[in-house]
This record gives C-alpha cells, sequence and structure tokens, in this order.
C-alpha cells in the first residue's frame, strides 16, 4: 500500500478547507489503486478562529499544526516539507492549495501517474486558467521570461506529487523558502507530468495578484541567478556591439539588463537555509485527529 501525504496550508480560509476536504474524501473514495491517505494542514498563523474539522471517511488523520507568525504560502510549504522529511513513514506527498484553485478531482491523475512510475515525482502543468485575459497574456510573457533567461519551460505551480526521496533532496535546499518550483525544476532532474486546469476559488476572489505574479517570477529567477547573469552577460555583450551603430536603444537595454539583475539579486536574499532549518522553531502548538 502507498501512502499519500496531502500538505495544504491555510491562512484564515477555512470555509475553502472544508468544502476541499470533502471533494478530497469524494476524490480519494474512487481511487481504484491500494493507497492510503492522510493531511497536513499548516496554519499560517490565521487571525479567524478554527472551525471544529471533523475527520471523513476516507481520511485517516488530520494534522493541523499552528504557526507562531504568518510566513506566507512559500514558506508554509517549505516548513511542511522539511518536516514531513524527518519522519520515518516516507508517505508521498501531494502539495496543493486549500481554496480549489487546484481541483481535486485531478489527485486520482497524479495517483496513477505515481503508481505507473513510484520512483518519479510529478508536476500538474497547466493547460489552462481561470484568471482575466490580462491575467494569462502576463503569465504567458512570465514563462517566456523565465525560459529566455533560465532556459527552463516551468509551467507548474505548487500542486505536485513527490516522492518520498525527492522530499528528501528539497528538504535542506535554501531556494525552497522562497521559489517551490523553481526549486523543483533545478534539484529534481526527472519528472513526470499530468495537464491540469487551474480551477476556480470555492469563495472570494483569487490571491494570485499582479504583485504576486511579479513576485512569483521573479523568485523563480532567483533559483537560477547564475544562469540569469549569463545570459544576461551575452545580451549585454551583443548589445554593446549593437549600440555603437543604435546608441540610445543600446544604452537603455544596458541599463534594463543591469537594473534587471540587481533585483533579481536581491530577491535572491529571500532564500535563507537558516529560516528553513529552524523553521519547526516558528510551531506555537499541534493537533492530530485520526480515526476512532
Amino acid at each position: 500500500m502507498k501512502k499519500f501525504k496531502i500538505l495544504i496550508p491555510v491562512f484564515n480560509d477555512w470555509q475553502s478547507l472544508i468544502k476541499l476536504l470533502n471533494e478530497i474524501d469524494s476524490v480519494i473514495e474512487k481511487i481504484e489503486e491500494n493507497c492510503e491517505f492522510s493531511c497536513l494542514i499548516i496554519n499560517d498563523a490565521s487571525t479567524s478562529k478554527i472551525p471544529d474539522i471533523k475527520l471523513l471517511k476516507n481520511i485517516t488523520s488530520i494534522e493541523i499544526i499552528n504557526m507562531k507568525i504568518n510566513k506566507g504560502h512559500a514558506r508554509c510549504n517549505a516548513f511542511g516539507l522539511r518536516y514531513l522529511s524527518e519522519k520515518s513513514n516516507n508517505d508521498y506527498v501531494i502539495l496543493m492549495d486549500g481554496d480549489g484553485e487546484d481541483r481535486p478531482s485531478e489527485i486520482r491523475s497524479l495517483v496513477a501517474k505515481i503508481f505507473s512510475n513510484p520512483n518519479t515525482s510529478v508536476v500538474a502543468e497547466r493547460i489552462k486558467r481561470s484568471e482575466g485575459l490580462l491575467f494569462k497574456t502576463l503569465y504567458e510573457l512570465h514563462k517566456i521570461i523565465v525560459l529566455i533567461f533560465t532556459g527552463k519551460n516551468i509551467k507548474f505551480g505548487n500542486y505536485s506529487c513527490l516522492t518520498p526521496l525527492d522530499v528528501k533532496i528539497l528538504s535542506d535546499k535554501k531556494s525552497l523558502w522562497s521559489s517551490f518550483s523553481g526549486t523543483v525544476r533545478k534539484y529534481i532532474k526527472n519528472l513526470n507530468s499530468i495537464e491540469s486546469i487551474r480551477g476556480k476559488r470555492y469563495y472570494g476572489p483569487s490571491q494570485m495578484s499582479f504583485l504576486n505574479l511579479i513576485i512569483h517570477s521573479l523568485s523563480i529567477l532567483a533559483v537560477f541567478k547564475i544562469e540569469v547573469f549569463l545570459r544576461s552577460a551575452i545580451i549585454l555583450i551583443l548589445t554593446f556591439y549593437l549600440s555603437l551603430k543604435f546608441n540610445s536603444i543600446g544604452l537603455l537595454i544596458i541599463i534594463t539588463l543591469v537594473i534587471f539583475n540587481l533585483v533579481i539579486y536581491l530577491v535572491s536574499l529571500r532564500e535563507k537555509k537558516e529560516s528553513l532549518l529552524n523553521s519547526h522553531l516558528d510551531v506555537e502548538s499541534k493537533n492530530i485527529i485520526t480515526q476512532q
């Protein structure tokens, strides 16, 4: 039997979490493979009261870890992976958002892919998004910029299923504190994928604002800052040669690239290995709900 731990960070959105857990329970009931599911909820220092969460029929346990200080979605995932890497039961780990944008129905596809190749992690590559045209356009621009400056085509976010070995590999990488997808692409050489459609939030507007998209993009680029610097240097050399004829345009490109690399460097300072390794010190309390 394969065991799966579903890692879900939450900040105040408990109504969505309860709906998500119910949908997960319905989905895993129909999975034919021999497997067991439990959940790890990381409460990112929510300011709203935690409701009474009841264990459902097909989820064997729900562990809630309450953090002392709000650190954000990415760092909750980083803490969760490090926490699980130190366990002895060697679960596969499914990371997903708690608001419905990662569709529970796709858990079946993740599990099926794992059973077909148990030693390779699986990422959910977005083939369709639910946001407006402007956001979709900017997201495509983000992927192009990442490809140009890193050579990596990153079409996935947090939604994924990691093997126990890959959880261990990622658990001490400082870039995990800032960017999950960038760290996965850099350190996990072999990945399988499933096609994924971005769902709509159960309640309220999407939390992926334009500002969050910019931070997300810069955080990925920062994981590959050496590659970004080298590729920028090549562009600068070519631009310097061309600027002998096109002074104003060439100068503008040079200044833009210098500022761009400076920003990438500053964003990379968010990658703090010490904070990752000591993230267990930020735990305020734990609560485990198990089947009687």
